[in-house]
């Protein structure tokens, strides 16, 4: 199962629901957190997804946007509980950081995840927060614009 991508605009209406459909499951359904999914920043032009299919499913995805200070912004970050474990959601965190430009990367994690980002170079950036009823902390993988 490779990790595909694809600008939002770019995306055919099935692939595009079967992306919604996992964060829906995965946010709303499974964490019993009653938000609403699509906030806007999924139509901002550069707006990235990424995601991996399995059988025709989407099973894992996130998106990857441009904050207006430069930053790349990885979000979104969901697996399905069946295909959780395969290392799916590594595959496309790595390949999230290969496409963000060499700016500075910034998360809000899920704090239970915080030590899955360490592994990717991230580290704190600010003080717990809850968002949604689920507690929260920012996350910062700092990138020398020289290199």
């Amino acid at each position: 199962m490779d990790a595909q991508e694809a600008l939002t605009t770019d995306l055919d209406a099935r692939t595009l629901y079967g992306i919604l459909a996992l964060r829906a499951a995965v946010f709303v359904v499974e964490q019993d957190c009653i938000y609403l999914d699509p906030d806007g920043r999924d139509l901002e032009p550069e707006a990235r997804q990424l995601w991996i299919e399995h059988d025709g499913l989407v099973v894992a995805t996130l998106r990857v946007l441009r904050d207006p200070d430069g930053c790349s912004r990885i979000g979104r970050v969901a697996t399905a509980p069946a295909a959780r474990g395969a290392g799916l959601a590594d595959a496309l965190m790595r390949r999230a950081l290969e496409l963000a430009p060499k700016a500075d990367v910034v998360l809000d994690a899920q704090t239970y995840l915080e030590k899955w980002y360490i592994r990717f170079g991230f580290v704190r950036d600010g003080d717990d927060y809850v968002e949604d009823g689920i507690p929260h902390l920012p996350m910062r993988l700092r990138r020398d614009p020289t290199n």
